[in-house]
């Protein structure tokens, strides 16, 4: 059984939740900020999630492609995105970029206000606030969001097999095995990418869930002792 499948699945699903979490981060970040059409970017931000991931690849093969503008200008300078393992990860970008967007910009809006007004308070900039304070509160939440981000771009089939098509040992993912195993015939191979497929996913979701549920038991203890410590405080000063 050839395992390149599985070790390109990887290597674009990695690759692209990089990516995908620092852009989802930063966009989240400054969602939260805006204060007029706000709803209509956030819209544009979203849409990949409920387009079909085949009209998505389509688009993706529009824009690469050598028939626009931005493709010929690629093509200039040497780079070709079609038919390739980058081109796979572009099309992982897209389609899982809602899904860790969404995400983090609804664990920053769980962040206590007071804390952020405080900070400012403090004269922290707003970088500093978002290193400091927001990231650290809202961890747990950008940690799942991450996790689903790569187990949306691992099983990414439609638009990764528009963009970067079908080729064995260079583009050929996972998901792309099992369609073309079955296309084939070839019902055992498809049912071993499956089983593969399945696991690798449970295992994401029970470590997600254990990851997510320490971190938010740790958050909740420091928070718990923080009050504690701050009604402590008001005790001694209302004694004196």
């Amino acid at each position: 059984m050839d395992l390149s499948p599985l070790w390109i699945s990887l290597k674009i699903a990695v690759t692209a939740t990089v990516i995908t979490f620092v852009l989802g981060l930063l966009a989240a970040w400054g969602v939260t900020y805006l204060r007029r059409a706000k709803h209509v970017v956030d819209g544009i931000l979203s849409i990949p999630l409920v387009l079909p991931p085949t009209v998505v690849g389509f688009l993706l093969l529009i824009l690469f492609g050598q028939n626009s503008a931005f493709g010929r200008f690629l093509n200039n300078i040497g780079i070709n995105l079609i038919f390739t393992w980058q081109g796979a990860v572009i099309a992982a970008v897209v389609v899982s970029f809602p899904v860790m967007y969404r995400g983090v910009r609804g664990a920053l809006e769980q962040v206590d206000e007071e804390l952020v007004q405080a900070a400012r308070t403090l004269g922290m900039g707003e970088f500093t606030i978002l290193r400091k304070v927001l990231l650290p509160s809202a961890w747990p939440g950008i940690a799942a969001s991450a996790v689903l981000s790569f187990a949306r771009a691992l099983g990414e089939f439609g638009a990764t097999i528009m963009i970067a098509g079908n080729l064995p040992g260079k583009t050929q993912t996972m998901s792309v095995a099992v369609y073309t195993a079955m296309q084939g015939g070839n019902r055992d191979l498809a049912y071993k990418w499956v089983l593969i497929i399945v696991a690798f996913s449970l295992t994401i979701l029970i470590l997600m869930n254990c990851w997510t549920g320490k971190g938010f038991r740790k958050y909740n203890r420091k928070k718990v002792k923080g009050t504690g410590a701050a009604a402590g405080g008001s005790g001694k000063g209302g004694s004196l």
